[in-house]
C-alpha cells in the first residue's frame, strides 16, 4: 500500500500574525483541512499520517523518529511551514531531516491543507 506523510505546523503551534500567511486562517480551518487532505489520501487507496511539529528546535528530530519508525512512498511538507517566514530555520531543518530519513523519497509541497492529496499524486505512480 502506497504511504505518506504530511508534515506540518501543529494548528494551535501557528503564528497567525506571521504576514506571509494567508489572512482568515485560524486554528480550526487548519485542522479542518488536513483532515481533510488525509481523508482524501485515504480516499485513493492510501496510508497517510500527520506528522505535527512546532516551529522550533523540536521539528527536526520529531520528523527524524517519524522517518525512522516508517518508510513513505511520499512527503508532503505543509505550505505553512513553506510560507512562514519567522520559521526559516524550521523549514530547513524539516528539509533537511527528511533529505537524511528518507532518501531518494518524493517531497511534496502543498499550497494549503487540502490539497495535501493532489500534492502527493505529483510524485507517486498513478493506478
Amino acid at each position: 500500500m502506497t504511504r505518506v506523510l504530511l508534515i506540518g505546523y501543529a494548528p494551535d503551534a501557528v503564528d497567525f500574525s506571521d504576514p506571509a500567511l494567508p489572512p482568515g486562517l485560524n486554528a480550526e480551518t487548519i485542522a479542518a483541512g488536513i483532515e481533510l487532505g488525509l481523508e482524501q489520501m485515504r480516499d485513493r487507496g492510501w496510508e497517510a499520517e500527520f506528522c505535527s511539529v512546532k516551529p522550533d528546535e523540536t521539528a527536526a528530530p520529531t520528523v527524524a523518529r517519524k522517518l525512522e519508525a516508517a518508510a513513505y512512498d511520499c512527503i508532503v511538507i505543509g505550505g505553512g511551514v513553506r510560507l512562514a517566514t519567522k520559521g526559516l530555520t524550521a523549514f530547513e531543518a524539516i528539509v533537511n531531516a527528511v533529505h537524511e530519513g528518507a532518501p531518494g523519497t518524493p517531497i511534496a509541497f502543498n499550497t494549503r491543507p487540502d490539497d495535501s492529496a493532489d500534492a502527493a499524486a505529483r510524485w507517486l505512480p498513478t493506478g
